[in-house]
This record gives structure tokens, sequence and C-alpha cells, in this order.
């Protein structure tokens, strides 16, 4: 779940694995259940998405 207001939350990739992000490219607001690409990074806290996208 994402929160718009905040600016981060989680998504959760094709294989069932949340994935913590903090930033979405053009600043579109997610919802449950839009589709976005995304890239993965190791970060100190975990797995986290970069270059996000709603498509």
């Amino acid at each position: 779940m994402f929160n718009a207001a905040r600016n981060f939350g989680f998504i959760t990739g094709d294989d069932g694995k949340d994935v913590y992000t903090s930033a979405i490219e053009g600043c579109a607001a997610l919802k449950v259940g839009d589709s976005v690409e995304y890239e993965v990074e190791a970060s100190s806290c975990g797995p986290r998405a970069k270059n996000v996208k709603k498509i």
C-alpha cells in the first residue's frame, strides 16, 4: 500500500514479495491494484524499489 500523503509505501511484486519505495516518477498517486514497473536495489533496510513508474 502506497501512502500518497507521505510519499512512501510498499509495492507487492509478481513474486508476492513486498518492496519499500519512497519515490514515484512524475509524483503519480498509486492505488491498490495499480500496475507499476520498477527496479530493485539493496538498502540498509532491505530491498527498495527505484525508478518506479505507473503503467
